[in-house]
């Protein structure tokens, strides 16, 4: 009996196999767009109108109900995709805006009161801008230019306002952006000066009078104290303990609880507990402690000759 071969039809190619598969994955996987999958997914969320909204609003606010919330952010995840698209030339990654976006858009969730008569998406814009605005000082540069609010508003009317001055045809200089700005010329200038600054990486290699090359890590000062300092503040160390000591045996009672088991102890123990062991009042353990306080500066400035810095709270 001759055996039939399998027909040709039922012979699966090697791409049909699945040789090439893993090849397809990795072109599927290169064509994929996080920004284009992120708006496929919200679309599936539908708006809430204001009675909807209301409802849930105040169900969350009484109960904390997480299901309420979540509805609430989602509804609105559109708004800060719209807001995020705002700032995408202050910083290229536009999913990183839209991430810093959706947090604050929880925040103004859980902060929303609806017996305000705002809504919730008027509300939540504000917070939502905030994260945004927040993250693109932090991120903009390596090192903040930042870090007051005067400051980041600067940063973000500076060019704004220098590019309204040049399309009608006016010079943009310092003074005029000061005073546009409502700000002092030495303000511009430092933030003019902090923004056309670049980034420069410790591991660039530089030459040096040797002729090695070293990074410009290995330029710096090492940080710490030098072998001098160590050896000094040790010593000092030492001594104020010595006579923490010996101010410590000289009290009883009451005072010496506050010095050893409040001042200088590692767990601290509060006033309430001090007073509640001696059946006094909080305010009166205070009391004891501006005391001993004022006793311990005394006897420090006496007893360690001008090495203890008379900086002590009372």
């Amino acid at each position: 009996m001759v055996k039939k071969s399998k027909p040709e039809a039922d012979v699966l190619e090697p791409e049909e196999s699945g040789v090439n598969r893993p090849l397809q994955k990795y072109r599927d996987t290169v064509s994929f767009d996080p920004l284009d999958a992120f708006l496929s997914e919200i679309k599936q969320y539908p708006l809430l109108d204001p009675d909807e909204e209301k409802q849930l609003a105040e169900q969350f606010r009484t109960s904390g109900d997480p299901t309420a919330a979540a509805t609430l952010v989602t509804s609105n995840l559109r708004l800060v995709v719209k807001i995020a698209f705002e700032y995408r030339r202050a910083y290229r990654n536009i999913m990183d805006l839209i991430q810093e976006g959706n947090v604050g858009l929880m925040h103004a969730v859980k902060k929303f009161d609806p017996a305000q008569g705002v809504k919730l998406s008027s509300y939540a814009a504000w917070w939502i801008r905030a994260y945004i605005l927040r993250f693109v000082l932090s991120n903009w540069r390596l090192v903040k230019i930042g870090t007051t609010q005067a400051q980041r508003k600067l940063f973000f009317n500076l060019n704004k306002e220098r590019q309204r001055l040049l399309a009608l045809g006016i010079e943009p200089t310092t003074e005029v952006l000061a005073g546009n700005l409502h700000v002092k010329t030495k303000e511009i200038t430092e933030m003019e000066r902090r923004m056309a600054q670049d980034d420069l990486s410790l591991d660039m290699e530089v030459g040096d009078t040797t002729g090695r090359t070293v990074t410009r890590g290995e330029l710096l000062p090492a940080a710490g104290d030098t072998p001098d300092d160590s050896l000094q503040n040790a010593m000092f160390t030492d001594d104020l303990r010595f006579h923490l000591e010996k101010f410590g045996a000289t009290l009883t009672g009451k005072e010496a609880v506050v010095f050893h088991q409040r001042l200088i102890s590692d767990n601290p123990r509060t006033l309430q507990e001090i007073g509640d062991e001696f059946a006094v009042s909080r305010e009166r353990i205070r009391q004891i402690e501006k005391r001993v306080l004022a006793d311990l500066r005394s006897f420090l400035t006496k007893e360690m000759d001008g090495h203890f810095d008379d900086g002590m709270d009372a």
